[in-house]
């Protein structure tokens, strides 16, 4: 995604999945422990009125992807970013050094979503988008080999498991990988 050549001092990654998976808390963690700014798009959203209205069937706002992305342009050229969002289709390629897919099981995520409210077609479209994997689909066209992580969060033992690095958890994983990665101190 992000240009070889990119002068940003600190690395810039979106975390993505679908909604329940455990991109907020993830990121919430990783900024934490990185100094790096989070960056929740849902809440960016719906505190600067980046959207188009509201979607009474999947209840939830109508993003202005151009609205959004003209708002984030200064602060990920600056880098340093943890972008939180459930999908990554519209931003530029050349935003991202890592982009991390979040997954769940599906059971754990249909209670997990369940439990904030989900019914009808939102509850029954975001199953589904975990079941066929879109979200990871749509990553791995968008971002090289080098740049996508899967992470599969097992809720039920509360384990985490990283399918491409080592079995421990995903955000000391994460913080280890940017700091060798970026030469970036966390």
């Amino acid at each position: 995604m992000a240009a070889g050549g990119n002068k940003r001092k600190s690395p810039n990654l979106l975390v993505t999945g679908t909604p329940g998976t455990g991109k907020t808390t993830t990121s919430t963690a990783l900024a934490e422990a990185t100094n790096l700014r989070h960056i929740n798009i849902g809440d960016l959203v719906k505190e600067k009125n980046l959207h188009d209205g509201w979607d009474d069937d999947l209840q939830c706002h109508i993003i202005n992807e151009d609205l959004v992305c003209d708002e984030l342009e200064d602060v990920m050229e600056e880098g340093g970013n943890i972008v939180d969002y459930h999908g990554c289709n519209f931003f530029p390629e050349r935003w991202f050094d890592l982009v991390v897919v979040l997954q769940t099981d599906n059971t754990v995520l249909y209670d997990r979503l369940s439990k904030r409210g989900y019914e009808g077609a939102k509850l029954s479209n975001n199953i589904e988008c975990e079941i066929f994997q879109v979200l990871l689909e749509e990553a791995k066209e968008r971002a090289g080999p080098e740049q996508l992580e899967r992470v599969q969060f097992f809720a039920t033992n509360r384990t985490y498991v990283l399918l491409h690095w080592t079995e421990e958890a995903p955000v000391r994983a994460l913080i280890r990988y940017i700091s060798i990665e970026y030469q970036f101190k966390c």
